[in-house]
């Protein structure tokens, strides 16, 4: 009760709120977004959850948004761009370092193949999930 009447003091007393400034755009709010972990075998896929995110949270500053790129790689994927990350001029920087992960993680059409033939089993899986996974692997 003494709590609630000291809480209630406080709001009644104007000089004892915070003051706002009257130009509360000068301001910058922290967005925090989930950021899922890094999929090396659908890096594409990666990209458009991230995207998503960054949509959501009207992320759209080139910095930020490869910031959270490089935050979330693991040591050997981070290598894998390695030049990209340290050499790449601050403008259109998510983008190139998008292409190029993308571009180095994915296998080859030939691995590809060989992994559809010699390596795939049903398992588990129901007929059409392994269809899905075969199509997937096999690209468009």
């Amino acid at each position: 009760m003494q709590q609630e009447a000291t809480t209630m003091q406080h709001d009644a007393n104007p000089s004892v709120r915070p003051q706002h400034p009257p130009d509360s755009t000068s301001y910058i709010n922290h967005v925090g977004i989930q950021v899922p972990r890094f999929r090396a075998e659908k890096p594409a896929l990666w990209f458009a959850h991230l995207e998503g995110q960054f949509a959501l949270s009207n992320i759209t500053k080139d910095s930020t948004k490869s910031y959270y790129v490089i935050s979330k790689l693991e040591k050997k994927y981070a290598a894998e761009v390695e030049d990209v990350i340290t050499n790449t001029p601050p403008t259109g920087r998510y983008d190139r370092i998008k292409a190029e992960l993308i571009r180095r993680l994915l296998l080859s059409e030939e691995q590809r193949i060989r992994q559809l033939l010699m390596h795939e089993e049903m398992g588990d899986r129901r007929p059409t999930q392994f269809l899905r996974h075969l199509r997937s692997l096999a690209g468009p």
